[in-house]
């Protein structure tokens, strides 16, 4: 079990997300970075839906009430145990009573701590994940509020030190790869991909807001509200794009000029707000379905002669 001492601006649950409920207006929720939580669990020897902690934008600090198997993953974070550095993106055996320290040092927005056998909040629609808006799963997390952890039979300093055969790289300034949305004809397509983008501060896990040249619509009138999933890309009437995240709505109303495909997902998630840039272009569905897989196919683990464990 952990105890939180310091959460950071915004620390919630999430594992998978909360699917099956969409047509009820619930929308999926899970990890802003599905790839660095997915890691996390990997290198703690979970499955990929156990649920993590999400530790957004600054740092955080929590105390091992129990001998525990720790990962971090996530970019712009450092570990420290006890005030001394561990490493990030490694499995980690901590002792009872040692505080377990996430520091917000560089660019990036989202850490991940897996812990090995997840953590056992309870569940709600199917789900441990925390949407916000609709009080579904725990409230972002206070000081002084305990983390249940599962029960494992698994020798624990026997899984420490594992690393992630190949480091998972995030540019400071991606270009993102799009497939064309159902009212793409609404806008010019060239004005969209030679735009520049910055992320707004007033972006959420419900969307990010992104600045740069409005986009100017062709086609006037209202549409029909229709169904709408993250990645959307939805240009409200002040022209600003404003793409949909882990908490998106389940339907919109404004025209979708394009999707964000699932492996940019992450790159777009850790993108420094106010001060990354943000390109877009345009890919086909095959390419799509290849980019995940490939992405999918880089989680591999290796053993490696690091610290890992606090002494």
């Amino acid at each position: 079990m952990l105890q939180t001492l310091t959460p950071s601006i915004l620390t919630t649950i999430q594992d998978s997300g909360r699917r099956g409920w969409q047509a009820f207006g619930v929308p999926v929720s899970g990890p802003m970075d599905w790839l660095a939580h997915r890691a996390a669990n990997l290198l703690v020897n979970n499955p990929p839906e156990a649920a993590t902690l999400e530790i957004g934008y600054t740092s955080a600090e929590f105390l091992a009430l129990t001998d525990c198997l720790i990962a971090t993953t996530g970019p712009g974070f450092a570990l420290f145990i006890n005030e001394r550095p561990m490493q990030m993106w490694a499995s980690i055996f901590v002792r009872k009573n040692r505080r377990i320290r996430l520091e917000k040092q560089g660019p990036g927005n989202w850490a991940y701590l897996a812990a090995h056998g997840g953590f056992h909040t309870p569940l709600m629609l199917g789900s441990r994940s925390t949407y916000v808006l609709a009080r579904l799963g725990p409230p972002p997390l206070a000081p002084g509020d305990l983390l249940p952890i599962g029960a494992s039979r698994s020798h624990l300093p026997a899984l420490a030190a594992r690393t992630l055969a190949s480091p998972i790289n995030y540019p400071l300034n991606p270009t993102l790869r799009v497939l064309p949305g159902p009212q793409a004809n609404y806008f010019s397509l060239t004005a969209f991909y030679t735009s520049t983008y910055t992320i707004s501060p007033t972006s959420d896990r419900t969307g990010y807001r992104l600045l740069g040249p409005p986009l100017e619509r062709h086609r006037t009138g209202e549409i029909l509200s229709e169904g709408m999933v993250r990645g959307n890309i939805q240009v409200p009437p002040d022209g600003f794009p404003i793409v949909m995240q882990a908490d998106s709505p389940t339907t919109g109303g404004y025209p979708k000029i394009a999707a964000l495909i699932t492996a940019d997902q992450p790159l777009l998630a850790q993108t420094p707000i106010s001060t990354g840039t943000i390109r877009f272009r345009e890919t086909t569905i095959e390419q799509a379905h290849n980019a995940l897989q490939q992405t999918v196919n880089q989680l591999t683990i290796q053993h490696a002669d690091i610290t890992a464990w606090d002494w």
